[in-house]
């Protein structure tokens, strides 16, 4: 009785390991999946939204950047480590999320055509910080902000991971062109 007690019990064990290595596997296969060449669709027509919907607010916004390739990220990475310019991000090419097109940053516009990144500016004159009144706008439309991230703040940052964390994108796995 012992000997067929302990013959199960080792059986189980060997299934459950068997089991937790096959989850460990298939959790952590690279997916055969490009890297993307611009911003996933849903952000783009986000982008857009934001866009207009500013406008109609009286807040003109550009976009600084939106997609970016991994030798861009890599080059922005460098600056101010070694090369010239202050320090404007702390992740390098593939660690991004404009690197797989579900990111962009914005600045405020000015009549003059000027650009800012003055988070109290009040340009339309409504006791409203233009730049908050943009972030809410952005979240609203699906967009997280990196003014929230509790490490680097990223005020111009916008979002959208689609539940996927960086990790996941560099093993291939991309949100699907139809998500909204």
């Amino acid at each position: 009785m012992k000997k067929a007690l302990k013959k199960i019990t080792l059986l189980l064990f060997i299934i459950i390991m068997a089991m937790l290595i096959f989850q460990f596997i298939v959790s952590n296969q690279v997916e055969d999946s490009p890297l993307p060449t611009k911003l996933h669709p849903t952000v783009a027509e986000a982008k857009d939204k934001l866009i207009s919907q500013t406008k109609a607010n009286g807040i003109t916004i550009i976009i600084t950047d939106g997609f970016r390739s991994i030798a861009e990220q890599d080059a922005l990475f460098e600056q101010g480590r070694t090369t010239d310019g202050n320090i404007v991000t702390n992740v390098r090419g593939g660690d991004s999320y404009h690197n797989y097109g579900l990111a962009i940053d914005f600045a405020l516009q000015l009549e003059d055509g000027s650009v800012i990144w003055d988070l109290e500016y009040d340009g339309n004159d409504n006791g409203k910080a233009d730049w908050m009144e943009v972030v809410e706008i952005a979240k609203k439309l699906g967009f997280t902000w990196g003014g929230d991230w509790d490490n680097f703040r990223d005020y111009p940052h916008l979002q959208m991971d689609f539940d996927l964390s960086i990790r996941a994108l560099k093993r291939g796995k991309r949100p699907d062109e139809n998500t909204n």
